[in-house]
């Protein structure tokens, strides 16, 4: 099915006709000339049970005896077919806010996720007549691929590069939105924006997870430190040297151990007085 324009009279113009029917009907009876005053009331009667009112952002799909005649988009009052039944769907940007759903991630850990995906009908004939309910149908393929899209990816990467749920959000939902248009295209919907709203991991092993991020940012944490650490005592050394202070391999290598153990250590150093030598 493909949506296209029905016919369709100004709705004014055509309620200006009935009445005038109406009246010329009645003048006629009056006249007694039943049979053409008959007529032409039961005509006027007819058209005028033809009028439909299409609100803004609405369209009203006309189907006479189970034909598809087209689709009326534009606001206002319109005059149709007669015997043809009208059907209103609403041209509106929506939401959907999926339920929490429980997904393995790539790596197999149970995961919580959510999403909202924003959309709106484009072909009204596609979202009545090629699916049994278009809004029921929205829901079910969000979930669907909200899952197929949580199970391609990890929660979080520990190590090495790549895309993860928490770290590339942007481009996970734009992955959604692209395989969600792909099937919602047969209902006649544009998806215009999918989001993640709630991602997270399950109760049963967040708290282990816990504590695995803590170890990672401790340990990226002290990566930054000593390297920061490394860096000061080779400028010390280099001053001192350039100064003209020479300081053989024994003593360079107690100096390093000091400053290392006085700028990575997380407590104040305790300064140690040496009354002797170092030798």
């Amino acid at each position: 099915m493909k949506e296209k324009k029905t016919w369709s009279v100004n709705g004014f113009l055509g309620l200006v006709l009935c009445l005038l029917a109406i009246a010329v009907s009645i003048y006629l009876l009056a006249q007694e000339y039943v049979a053409s005053g008959i007529v032409l009331l039961v005509l006027a009667v007819l058209f005028s049970s033809t009028f439909t009112v299409v609100q803004p952002n609405e369209a009203s799909v006309v189907t006479f005896f189970g034909s598809y005649l087209g689709t009326i988009r534009k606001s206002g009052l319109w005059l149709v077919v007669p015997f043809s039944i009208r059907r209103k769907v609403s041209l509106r940007v929506r939401n959907f806010n999926s339920v929490k759903l429980k997904v393995n991630d790539v790596e197999g850990n149970p995961i919580e996720i959510a999403a909202v995906v924003v959309f709106k009908v484009v072909d009204t004939a596609k979202a009545l007549f090629d699916v049994d309910n278009y809004e029921k149908f929205v829901e079910i393929q969000s979930e669907t691929a909200l899952r197929h899209v949580a199970s391609k990816y990890p929660y979080d990467r520990f190590e090495g590069d790549g895309y993860s749920l928490r770290g590339n959000a942007d481009e996970v939902a734009t992955e959604l939105s692209a395989e969600l248009q792909q099937r919602l295209s047969v209902a006649g919907v544009e998806v215009v924006e999918s989001r993640l709203t709630h991602l997270a991991y399950s109760t049963e092993i967040a708290s282990a997870m816990l504590q695995r991020q803590q170890a990672s940012a401790i340990l990226a944490a002290r990566q930054i430190i000593v390297d920061g650490a490394v860096g000061m005592v080779q400028m010390a050394i280099a001053k001192l040297e350039a100064d003209g202070l020479q300081l053989d391999e024994e003593k360079k290598a107690a100096m390093t151990n000091n400053l290392l153990v006085a700028i990575v250590s997380d407590r104040s150093a305790s300064p140690v007085i040496n009354t002797g030598t170092l030798y």
